[in-house]
């Protein structure tokens, strides 16, 4: 596949602020991407903004990833702002660690909704902006997508969620001429890797994330390749060989699947006869 090149083109990023967006935000713009930053708190996003450059290549605005109308208002303005949206990174997430007899049901909730609908509500918003340039979704997911630890049920779960939702959406926008990508990364430094190592319980469950299988990989090495992953419009992005595996053979069947149970416009077909409310009563 040629390279999907990033210059000119604008980039929206959800959970800006936080230890990846950031990092990310450097290294796209370093592509030379237009950058439209969304976080909960506009003034901190339009100062990450204006330390990447003018308003002409790098803004932000206050989204809530909880909210399908914040997203949405927020993604116009992006649009209206830099002429077009062409790569839209679902970012934002969070985490905790309790098991499920003691986890608060409101933190469960609250990690599903941020974590797996914040997601969908991110490419429900934009899905209008990425058809006009035929243009790229990624989710930030995890190897907790296909291993699944003890004390992290909502993390995991939505995570698992995001692969999922990612293959589904895939195969409803392919004949639009959009990618949809997701990125499956193990442990790497960021604030919410140090929420891990100053709770007992986190500290206990991973040995410190120093050694072993647990070990923590340079964000850099995220970066590279999420970047690496967005110029190839790749479906699945793996930051590091020794968990390739477990990432890909999930997936194998798939492609295989999508070819022969998905033929021709079935998908458009379908989607053509489906109802907004998600099914149609018999009644």
């Amino acid at each position: 596949m040629a390279r999907y090149d990033l210059a000119g083109r604008t980039v929206l990023i959800t959970g800006s602020t936080g230890g990846l967006g950031t990092a990310l935000a450097r290294a796209l713009r370093a592509r030379g991407a237009n950058l439209a930053l969304l976080d909960l708190d506009a003034d901190t996003a339009q100062r990450q903004a204006a330390d990447l450059g003018p308003e002409a290549v790098a803004r932000g605005w206050a989204a809530d990833v909880r909210d399908l109308a914040s997203l949405q208002s927020a993604m116009d303005a992006a649009a209206e702002h830099f002429g077009r949206i062409d790569v839209v990174i679902a970012n934002a997430g969070v985490g905790s660690m309790a098991p499920m007899e003691r986890i608060d049901p409101a933190a469960w909730e609250r990690i599903i909704d941020i974590n797996l609908n914040g997601v969908w509500r991110t490419f429900r918003a934009a899905l209008p902006h990425v058809k006009e340039t035929k243009g790229y979704l990624l989710a930030i997911s995890s190897m907790a997508a296909f291993v699944h630890s003890p004390l992290n049920g909502p993390y995991v779960a939505s995570k698992a969620g995001v692969w999922a939702l990612c293959d589904a959406t895939r195969l409803e926008v392919r004949h639009y001429g959009v990618g949809v990508g997701s990125v499956h990364p193990t442990f790497f430094k960021t604030p919410m890797m140090d929420d891990v190592h100053s709770d007992p319980a986190g500290n206990t469950l991973w040995g410190g994330n120093k050694s072993g299988l647990w070990k923590m990989i340079p964000l850099e090495t995220v970066v590279d390749s999420v970047v690496h992953g967005i110029e190839h419009r790749n479906a699945l992005i793996v930051p590091t060989r020794a968990n390739a595996i477990a990432a890909r053979i999930p997936g194998l069947v798939r492609p295989l699947v999508d070819r022969i149970g998905f033929p021709g416009t079935t998908i458009p077909d379908a989607m053509a006869q489906s109802s907004e409310a998600g099914w149609v009563s018999r009644r």
